[in-house]
């Protein structure tokens, strides 16, 4: 059975939400700790300094100066992110019919997409102060991105949109909710 949002017209996928949320928290938990573990290995320093980093996006230098609760706010802006890169793919997949032809390829092309616009777009318009390129830091930077974003995103969303098209070829008629 068909159901109508009555304040828009789209097609809602059933359990899209709960796939949002569980595929975002996966890529976010993957980056983050491959950032912080990455950092430490290189530095040997407080891997909080990180989250701290994070949060000078908005709070500038002095997030470097606080505490735990500054670390939290680096951590939260960072769900955010992960989140907000999640939910755009799942948007554009079933707009998009290549993305779901080579899901390794399309996740790895999506990190390096991710890493282009955060790079190049966002940390730029924020507060956190420039560091010189380096050449090693960013293609580590990319390949995190690749692997702890691009692919486990590509990947489910291409098992959750796989199992509503299998699901509506069977014939369930729960298959979409409008």
């Amino acid at each position: 059975m068909l159901l109508r949002n009555s304040s828009t017209s789209r097609q809602v996928q059933p359990g899209i939400v709960s796939a949002i949320i569980k595929t975002g928290l996966l890529a976010g938990t993957l980056d983050i700790s491959a950032a912080l573990i990455q950092f430490y290995l290189k530095t040997g320093k407080n891997v909080l300094i990180v989250l701290k980093f994070i949060a000078s996006a908005v709070f500038g230098k002095s997030a470097f100066e606080g505490g735990y609760d500054m670390a939290a706010m680096g951590l939260l802006f960072h769900y955010i992110i992960a989140f907000g890169w999640t939910i755009l793919f799942f948007l554009l997949y079933p707009r998009m019919p290549l993305l779901g032809k080579k899901p390794v390829i399309t996740g790895l092309l999506y990190g390096i997409f991710v890493w282009l616009v955060m790079n190049l777009l966002v940390v730029p318009a924020t507060n956190i102060s420039r560091a010189p390129f380096r050449l090693v830091n960013s293609i580590t930077g990319a390949l995190i991105l690749m692997l702890a974003i691009g692919l486990p995103v590509s990947l489910l969303a291409n098992q959750f949109y796989s199992k509503k098209s299998k699901s509506a070829i069977a014939g369930d008629d729960n298959s979409i909710l409008r």
